[in-house]
């Protein structure tokens, strides 16, 4: 891990209690496509003050441990009619955060799914265009004792659009409409800032290896990692690409810097962006940071709006990448209205003694079968082929195994099942998680030669830990595995025995795990050495769970040795109590 994300971090938990009070700080992870990436209502792509709890601020793909940004957002840079050259951004490297949400509840980022409509606070019947739209406001006038800044008194509407299936899953557009709300504005220019990092977040210098090109045809900025160095060979670069507006008179901007040439007055920040300046495309490998301008838009009134939409381009290799980019070309000429996946497919389960009972019966709620999609060119009214159900041992983010695939019958696409509505999962093992998904995909679209779309498998995925009920009271209570051996790498069983917590992906001491089964609804567990001095105290108050894991570290936090330990387990309900022991390896 970086020391610069180190510092970035404790910074976060100085300011954010402060700016909190007087904001609503919200974020959101794009997740239902192959590109994960943080969202807040600040309007970076980083976390900027939120309270954001991962490592990675723009995957791809899903569980690659890819990273792709450290720090990205707009500037936006004009003169107000006092004469005053003034820039106010959401993010860059040196400059306080100077755009902001109000304190109100409802200043937060919607989340809205394609074709629903949501009555928003300052966007009455929003239609959701994508898979997973989210949606959020911002102002640069909110907080007014920020350093050296001057607000042009802006609101900014944020949307942005990220889809589940191929080929729109590899890029997430954003859309910003910029209103003045007090001064007419003059000379106004544009730009994205991007400090890319791009390579594996376990490595050390993955974000010091870059190549930095412009790519004008596109009018679009990309960073792609160097093939060498501990962090190895890439699977994507990262773009910007300005989509809108397109005007063949826009002055365009674009520089790549190095830390000690960074600028963060506005005067500095708005000559950097009106200058008309194209770098050449940057070769040598060094640190991604990158400002892609352009202008200049003569006036913006007070009350009228300017739309600006930016994709965030990734791919497989810069093939994929340049490939994806020309294809927003042409979705952009649709206006994004492209054929959807069914709705997400209800999914219920039951567990039992090793095995798990799935089931999808269609209801009022969730019934993809039924579903029409305006935007097909071949007319399909019944446009839903089939159901996919999957199966990971590892996460809710997979990797995910195919089941079952269920399909109409009768036609020519797919195999011709005949749908099915549940499904037995058997032969697993007790008090371990497993994870399944349910997708619904649709029919391809032969007249506009557009193929098969799914919903996410991200966003219909379930945990589900297999089991018998809780017996009555103790007298079966075991610990497993006993002995516990240290030389016995437990991460690597499938499913995995001993995990990472929260967001890491290496395992470490704290990670150990023992297990006490077969436990009454209610009771109490404690743990003694052989001596009979008590190490931890663990409290069960569950009538469906028959399980409850302990870490072999004391209640003091300190990792217990080698050795025989007692238990006790004392059954709440009427007081019956269960010894035992178990012996820990190391």
């Amino acid at each position: 891990m970086k020391a610069s994300r180190y510092i970035f971090v404790l910074f976060l938990f100085q300011v954010t209690a402060l700016q909190a009070q007087f904001t609503n700080l919200d974020y959101k992870v794009h997740n239902v496509g192959k590109v994960r990436q943080v969202i807040t209502n600040m309007g970076t792509l980083d976390p900027a003050l939120t309270d954001f709890p991962g490592l990675i601020f723009c995957e791809f793909p899903p569980n690659s441990k890819e990273e792709h940004l450290y720090q990205g957002g707009m500037w936006i840079g004009a003169i107000n009619p006092d004469g005053d050259t003034l820039v106010s951004v959401t993010k860059t490297h040196y400059t306080p955060h100077e755009f902001y949400p109000t304190a109100a509840l409802e200043d937060t980022i919607w989340v809205v799914a394609k074709g629903d409509t949501v009555d928003l606070p300052y966007w009455p019947d929003y239609v959701g265009i994508s898979d997973q739209d989210f949606v959020c406001k911002y102002s640069d006038y909110n907080l007014l004792n920020i350093d050296d800044h001057q607000p042009l008194y802006l609101d900014v509407i944020q949307t942005s659009y990220a889809w589940a299936s191929a080929p729109l899953d590899e890029f997430i557009l954003f859309n910003y409409y910029i209103t003045p709300t007090r001064h007419d504005l003059k000379d106004v220019y544009i730009a994205f800032w991007m400090h890319s990092e791009v390579g594996s977040i376990n490595a050390s210098d993955n974000y010091i290896d870059e190549y930095v090109y412009f790519y004008p045809e596109h009018q679009m900025t990309v960073a792609e990692d160097e093939p060498a160095g501990n962090d190895g060979i890439s699977i994507s670069p990262i773009g910007f690409k300005i989509v809108q507006p397109k005007n063949d008179e826009m002055v365009w901007s674009w520089k790549y810097y190095e830390h000690e040439n960074l600028v963060n007055r506005d005067i500095d920040l708005y000559a950097e962006m009106s200058q008309g300046l194209v770098m050449y495309n940057r070769l040598d490998p060094a640190r991604g940071h990158i400002m892609l301008a352009f202008g200049y838009i003569p006036s913006i009134a007070v009350g009228d709006t300017l739309r600006v939409t930016m994709a965030e381009v990734l791919g497989y290799g810069m093939e994929g990448l340049m490939a994806n980019a020309e294809y927003i070309d042409f979705l952009a000429s649709k206006d994004f209205r492209v054929p959807s996946p069914p709705p997400k497919p209800g999914l219920q389960y039951t567990i039992d003694n090793k095995q798990v009972h799935l089931s999808w019966h269609p209801t009022l709620q969730y019934n993809p079968e039924t579903y029409q999609d305006p935007y097909r060119g071949d007319g399909e009214t019944q446009p839903f082929e089939g159901y996919r159900l999957y199966k990971s041992t590892i996460s809710t983010d997979g990797p995910w195994t195919l089941l079952a695939e269920y399909d109409i019958p009768g036609n020519t696409i797919g195999f011709n099942t005949g749908l099915n509505y549940e499904y037995i999962d058997t032969g697993l093992l007790n008090n371990v998680e497993y994870y399944y998904t349910l997708t619904a995909y649709s029919k391809p679209d032969p007249a506009s030669q557009f193929p098969s779309q799914e919903t996410s498998l991200r966003a219909n995925a379930i945990t589900v830990i297999p089991g018998t009920a809780a017996p009555e009271t103790v007298g079966k209570v075991a610990v497993v595995p006993n002995p516990y051996r240290g030389d016995v790498a437990y991460n690597s069983y499938n499913p995995p025995w001993e995990k990472p917590g929260g967001s890491r992906d290496r395992w470490m001491e704290q990670d150990r795990r023992i297990q006490f089964i077969n436990l009454p609804s209610k009771c109490e567990i404690k743990i003694y050495t052989l001596a009979g001095d008590l190490i931890d105290v663990i409290h069960h108050d569950n009538p469906d769970k028959g399980f409850e894991d302990w870490n072999l570290t004391s209640t003091i936090g300190q990792a217990i040795s080698s050795g025989i330990y007692l238990f006790t387990v004392e059954d709440l309900n009427n007081f019956n109590v269960q010894t035992g022991k178990f012996v820990i390896i190391k």
